[in-house]
Formats: C-alpha cells, structure tokens, sequence
C-alpha cells in the first residue's frame, strides 16, 4: 500500500471519527461514561474478530508474551482514553475539549522525538504549527473573545490525559507490532476485548438500572455507529498507517477531525458555516500535508549518507 493510499485512508478514518462525535454527543445524554465506553466495544467485538478469523486465522490467539503488550495498549489507550473522554465531557464545554484534543499530533511527536528517537525536521514541525494553529482559528471562528473566555477545569485535565493516554498508545502500538509480532488487525480486536473486560466493574458501580430501560433507539444506534465505523474501521485503519507511516506522522490527520465535524453538522444539523471556517479548513489541510509527506528522494538519500559516516 503506497504512502498516498495510506493518507486517503486516514482521510477516511477522520470521516468515521467526526461522525463519532455527533452521535457521541447523542449518546451521551442517555448513557454514563464507562457504559458508553463498555457498549461502544462490545457491539464492536463480533465484527472485528470475524474478520481477524476470517483473515488471519493463523493470529486467533495471542502467544506469550503477545499478552502483556495487548493489555496495556488495551488499557491505556482503548479503556482509559475512552472513558477520560466522556467523563470530560461532564465538566469542560465543546471548544475547550476541541481545542485540547487538537494537540494529539504535537504530544504524539514531543514523546516520540523524546522516547522513540523519531527525527523531526524543520518542514514537519512547521506543518504540526500550521495545523494546529488551523484547528484553533477552526474552532474560535477567529473570535477574540472566545479566545480570551478559555477556562482551564477539572475536564480540561481530564482531556488532557486522555490525550496523553491516545498518543501513548499510538507509539507503543507500533513498536509492540514489531517487537512481538502483532498485526493490525489482531492489536484491534484484542485492545477491543480486553477494553470490554476492563469496564464491567465500572459499568456495575454506575448501576445500569437507572439508565437502560429509559434508553432510545436514537441512543442504541448512535452507539452502533461508533462500534463500526469509529471504533472497527477507524482503529483498523489508524492501526495499519501507523505501522505503514508511524505514529506521529498518523497522528497530524486527527486535526482534520473538527473539519469533518463541522461538514456534517451543516449537512446533517443544518449549522451554517462561515468564510473563516474555510480558511482554517485550507490551513489545517496545508498543515497535514507538509506534516505528512514522505521526505524526497534526494533527503532520503543524505540522512542515509549522514547515518552511514
């Protein structure tokens, strides 16, 4: 698969992710945190794990120490960063959320320039700035006093780690898929299930009583979108670019997130959308492709002269 399949691919899977908040935002007026969490991966298991049997029936059981590595990216970055999320929710507004979650693709490259010895050029760092300066006039509209308005509280913190928790995950995938083995697909199912085994106390302790029998068909469904197209086909994309391109690179595409988000609000809510918005949605654009593409041939061929001396 080339470097331009891969992009169009995480193209795609930002669709699937924006689409998640909107029916997130549904959802969440029906279900606690954990309960989301817990039946946004359980609805998702039949699929995902068909298709790992169906093609890769060679990769149905983890071995050995495949194990370990399966539960902490399961943990951290399918249970913990989920249910950081929606509890944020809880306490922080649409635009602080946004905002925080729009410095993924600079956490993710902060840790692996640190932890993982990922080189950062002067051109990729420029696209991660224009990006993000992209999604923040995006989400502002370029309002000043919105700007000045931002408040930092309990859910803001809480945002923060999950994204912590998402770009920890996203490093640690990729060399766990080396260093043991994994394949995309299997890392998917397997963060999947161990996320669904991990959230059962939590979902207990929220005492499901109190909210199951008053659910809707609206909030059923939104929860079934987020299964299959954000949760199976969004992670097993994001899974196979980052073994492609790796995790920093995979990361940028998530600030085109609040793009799709805003698309689908005027075609499916009706919001309207102003000439600003569209200038942010060329930057941000602009921004992850510089931050993106693959180095050319002539710089590909200094580094390995420079590696070599």
């Amino acid at each position: 698969m080339s470097d331009k399949q891969i992009r169009l691919l995480m193209v795609l899977t930002t669709v699937f992710w924006s689409g998640a908040f909107i029916t997130g935002k549904i959802a969440v007026g029906e279900f606690p945190p954990f309960a989301l969490t817990f039946f946004r991966f359980l609805f998702a298991l039949p699929l995902i794990f068909a298709i790992l049997y169906i093609k890769e029936p060679g990769n149905l059981l983890p071995r050995g120490r495949q194990w370990p590595a399966l539960i902490l990216l399961g943990f951290v970055g399918t249970f913990c960063y989920h249910a950081l999320f929606f509890s944020s929710l809880n306490y922080t507004t649409a635009m602080n959320s946004s905002l925080i979650g729009a410095i993924n693709p600079m956490v993710t490259t902060l840790l692996a320039a640190m932890f993982f010895g990922e080189r950062l050029t002067p051109l990729r760092l420029f696209g991660i700035f224009l990006s993000f300066s992209g999604v923040f006039l995006f989400i502002t509209n370029g309002d000043l006093q919105l700007i000045s308005q931002f408040q930092f509280n309990k859910g803001d913190l809480l945002m923060l780690i999950a994204v912590c928790c998402f770009a920890i995950y996203s490093l640690l995938s990729r060399r766990y898929m080396k260093q043991y083995l994994l394949s995309p697909l299997m890392v998917t199912a397997y963060t999947f299930l161990i996320c669904v085994v991990v959230s059962v106390p939590f979902v207990l302790w929220e005492n499901p009583a109190t909210y199951l029998f008053a659910a809707t068909a609206r909030g059923w469904l939104s929860i079934l979108y987020m299964s299959v197209f954000a949760s199976v086909l969004g992670y097993l994309f994001q899974m196979i670019a980052i073994q492609r391109i790796g995790a920093p690179r995979t990361a940028i595409f998530i600030n085109l997130v609040p793009i799709f988000t805003i698309i689908q609000s005027v075609t499916i809510l009706g919001e309207s959308i102003t000439l600003i918005k569209l200038m942010s949605a060329a930057i941000v654009i602009t921004g992850v492709y510089l931050a993106t593409r693959p180095e050319s041939r002539v710089n590909y061929l200094k580094n390995s002269y420079r590696k070599s001396l």
